[in-house]
């Protein structure tokens, strides 16, 4: 029985690099964590200029639900590619090469 050797596969559709997907995965956990620690910035200059109030308290919870947020997003695998890699399929509408005529 012939062995099937299977399809090329085009180098565009390759996934990532897994140094792409870890430098994105600890850009989105700082970006959520420099948020976070806007948040909490900011829930103390609430507290100084008026005291108390909702928008303090909102920007506290904030401040402490976004860190388990940041770590599911980072812990999260990477996105898949849409299609998978895409078979080579050869051009058929160009003529091939003719044998030379045998002598």
């Amino acid at each position: 029985m012939p062995r099937k050797d299977p399809e090329p596969v085009r180098i565009t559709s390759a996934t990532r690099s897994h140094r792409d997907d870890i430098d994105a995965r600890q850009r989105r956990y700082l970006i959520s964590m420099g948020i976070r620690t806007v948040c909490f910035v900011a829930a103390v200059l609430v507290f100084v200029t008026t005291g108390q109030g909702w928008l303090m308290w909102a920007l506290v919870i904030a401040s402490f639900i976004l860190p388990y947020v940041a770590v599911v997003m980072a812990n999260a695998g990477a996105s898949p590619d849409p299609g998978g890699p895409e078979p080579f399929e050869a051009d058929t509408s160009r003529k091939s090469i003719e044998p030379p005529p045998e002598s």
